[in-house]
């Protein structure tokens, strides 16, 4: 485990902020826990690695997923790892239709589960309409709230339609990406031009896999005019791609991959 201001990373050998209890969520005061369940990239090898993205995030006493990953038994194996309770889920939120971020929900619904499903209106009619006949299920808007302090960028456009997740905490915004189709500076600006906070975190995949040296400099110049403090990206970012932003953000790149547990908490005193 490694420490960096405000922010703590663990792999999954660390206590999980989740019990088995169907009523509780452990967590300190003031601090929001952020947990690849599944990703393609390896943290904790302890964990199964799959094509696709399934992000939890614990915030305010109550429980978001991101993404879904690809298949249920790997997203179950990976929470059962992390002694992450499925009942304790209280929405799940689909950033885009594509089935290494969807498919994994029925195998999680088959738990018995029925969270709140946040999706765009863009998503086929039939994946809503199978949907409906087992959850209730949500077409966002921008800006709309999840759960208190988790709210949504709502739809963009860069030919495949796609949305964030934006996480309120004590250090600024945390911005959660699935593949970042619509351009991940762009999904980050969206969110800086309808808040206030800066934005502390950008995690996820950033889609820049098949990207230029060119291409990937010019996003993290424009991350860096958009006062994006901290990094932690992975899925379909690209190798080339995440060295590039270790190089740029140093001690504030977060290294990230399934197992990875991020820990935003207060500012501590005296630090920055």
């Amino acid at each position: 485990m490694y420490t960096i201001t405000g922010v703590v990373t663990a792999t999954a050998g660390v206590q999980s902020p989740l019990t088995k209890s169907e009523t509780q969520v452990r967590q300190p005061p003031d601090s929001v826990h952020i947990i690849v369940v599944y990703d393609n990239n390896q943290y904790a090898p302890t964990l199964r690695t799959g094509w696709g993205l399934a992000v939890l995030v614990v915030s305010h006493g109550s429980v978001a997923l991101f993404d879904t990953g690809a298949d249920g038994p790997t997203l179950l194996a990976n929470m059962r790892a992390l002694s992450i309770d499925p009942r304790l889920i209280d929405a799940v939120v689909l950033s885009h239709a594509h089935s290494d971020h969807t498919g994994g929900l029925d195998g999680l619904l088959d738990t018995g589960i029925r969270p709140t499903v946040y999706l765009l209106p863009s998503f086929p009619e039939d994946f809503k309409r199978h949907l409906r006949s087992r959850v209730p299920v949500v077409e966002t808007e921008g800006g709309q709230e999840v759960l208190a302090g988790v709210s949504t960028t709502g739809d963009l456009d860069g030919g495949i339609r796609e949305q964030a997740l934006v996480v309120e905490t004590a250090r600024g915004l945390v911005v959660v990406t699935g593949c970042a189709h619509p351009g991940v500076a762009r999904m980050v600006a969206r969110v800086v031009s309808r808040r206030t906070e800066p934005v502390h975190l950008v995690l996820g995949g950033f889609h820049l896999r098949d990207a230029t040296p060119d291409q990937i400099q010019a996003i993290i110049t424009e991350f860096r005019r958009l006062g994006v403090e901290r990094v932690a990206p992975c899925h379909c970012t690209g190798d080339r791609a995440i060295e590039m932003f270790a190089a740029e953000y140093g001690e504030d790149f977060l290294r990230a991959g399934v197992g990875t547990t991020i820990v935003v908490g207060a500012v501590p005193s005296g630090a920055r």
